[in-house]
C-alpha cells in the first residue's frame, strides 16, 4: 500500500500558529473569501490558557472591540442613510434636539464617520461625568471640540459614541435591537451579540484582560471600561462574534442581498472622504496599513486584537479574531503577524 501523502498544511495556518507559539495571543481564528466562496477557515491555540484541554475551534466566541463600529454603528447608520432617514451634510443641531445649542450642534454625522468632528480625545467617560449612563450622555454631547468640524483627522471613540445616540434617537429603538433587527438577523448572523453572553455561550468565549474587581480575565464581558459603564452596550465597543458571522457580514459588502445597508452605502464608505486631509478615511473604514488607497484594501481593527478587511476591487475579505490582549497591550507583536495575514489574503 502506498502511504497518503501528508495534507498541504493551510499557509495561514502556519503563519497564525507561529503567533500562538510566540505568545503573542492564546487563541486566534480566521476566514478568507470571496463573494461566494470560503476560502480559507480555522483556528488555532487554547479557548482558554487555564484549560490545556481544550483547543480554540471555528466557532470559538471573541471580544471584538472596535469592531462593533463597523458591525453594528457603521451598518445601521448606513439603513437609515438608505431610507432617507439620515441626512449626512446635515449639522446635528438642525434637527437633533440634544445637540442644538451645543457644541456638537455644527458637526454632521459625515464628520462622525471621518472623524473630523473636532471631538476631544480623552475617553475615560467615568473619570469625566461619572457612572450614571444620563449624566455620560449630556457630558460627551456637551464638550467642547478641539477644533473646527472638517479640518483634521483624529480618531475618537466618541465618534461612534455619538453616532449610536443619533441612531437611537431617530429609530426610538435601543442600538443593540437595531443592529439585530437591521442588520445581524437579515443577514444569517446567529451567533453575534451584544453582551454580558448567556452562560452557554460564555463557555465558547475566549477571555480577554485580568480584571482585578472579579479576580480574573474577562470573558463573556465586554473588555472596554466604557462600554462596561454603560451597560456592556454602546457605539464604541460590546460586540461577540465568531469568524463565520463576520464573514457573513463582509460577503454582503461584495454581494448585498435585500433587508440591510445596499451597495450604494458600501461603495461610498470605501473610498477617500477626507480629502487632503491626513491619515485618510473613508466612512468608519480607512485604507489597510501597508496599503494605498488606491489599493482598495479597507480595513477596521479592534483593541482586544481583532480586524476585517474588504477589497471590492479584488472581490475578497478577510477576518482575523484573536484575544492578544489576554497575553499583553502592546500591538506591536500583533501588528507584524496581522500585516502578514493581510498580505496573503489580498495577494
Amino acid at each position: 500500500m502506498v502511504p497518503c501523502s501528508p495534507r498541504p498544511r493551510d499557509p495561514f495556518e502556519r503563519l497564525l500558529d507561529e503567533g500562538v507559539r510566540a505568545g503573542v495571543y492564546p487563541a486566534a481564528a480566521w476566514a478568507v473569501g470571496d463573494a461566494r466562496a470560503l476560502l480559507s477557515e480555522g483556528a488555532v491555540g487554547l479557548l482558554d490558557p487555564a484549560r490545556p484541554d481544550v483547543p480554540a475551534r471555528r466557532d470559538t466566541v471573541f471580544d471584538v472591540a472596535s469592531l462593533t463600529k463597523i458591525l453594528a454603528v457603521w451598518a445601521v447608520v448606513g439603513t437609515l442613510v438608505d431610507a432617507g432617514a439620515l441626512d449626512l451634510a446635515a449639522p446635528l443641531g438642525s434637527y437633533w434636539p440634544e445637540a442644538a445649542g451645543r457644541p456638537v450642534a455644527e458637526v454632521t454625522a459625515l464628520h462622525l464617520l471621518t472623524h473630523t468632528a473636532g471631538l476631544p480625545l480623552r475617553a475615560n467617560l467615568r473619570h469625566l461625568y461619572g457612572s450614571d449612563p444620563g449624566a455620560v450622555r449630556d457630558g460627551v454631547l456637551a464638550e467642547p471640540l478641539r477644533h473646527r468640524p472638517g479640518a483634521a483627522v483624529a480618531y475618537t471613540d466618541r465618534a461612534a459614541l455619538i453616532l449610536g445616540y443619533l441612531a437611537e434617537h431617530l429609530t426610538g429603538r435601543p442600538l443593540p435591537r437595531l443592529a439585530r433587527e437591521r442588520v445581524w438577523d437579515p443577514l444569517g448572523m446567529t451567533e453575534t451579540r451584544y453582551g454580558p453572553l448567556p452562560p452557554q455561550t460564555v463557555e465558547r468565549c475566549a477571555p480577554t484582560e485580568y480584571d482585578e474587581e472579579t479576580g480574573a480575565p474577562l470573558r463573556g464581558t465586554v473588555h472596554d471600561f466604557s462600554a462596561r459603564l454603560l451597560g456592556g452596550a454602546c457605539g464604541i465597543a460590546g460586540v461577540f462574534t465568531t469568524t463565520g458571522d463576520v464573514g457573513l457580514f463582509l460577503r454582503h459588502l461584495l454581494d448585498p442581498r435585500p433587508g440591510t445597508f445596499s451597495a450604494g452605502w458600501t461603495a461610498a464608505s470605501l473610498r477617500v472622504r477626507t480629502g487632503e486631509l491626513l491619515p485618510p478615511r473613508g466612512l468608519f473604514w480607512h485604507p489597510a496599513p501597508g496599503t494605498e488607497a488606491a489599493d482598495d484594501v479597507w480595513a477596521h481593527f479592534g483593541f482586544t486584537g481583532t480586524a476585517l478587511w474588504v477589497s471590492p476591487a479584488r472581490g475578497r475579505w478577510a477576518v482575523l479574531l484573536t484575544n492578544r490582549l489576554y497575553v499583553t497591550r502592546d500591538p506591536g507583536p500583533l501588528s507584524r503577524l496581522r500585516d502578514a495575514f493581510r498580505a496573503g489574503a489580498f495577494a
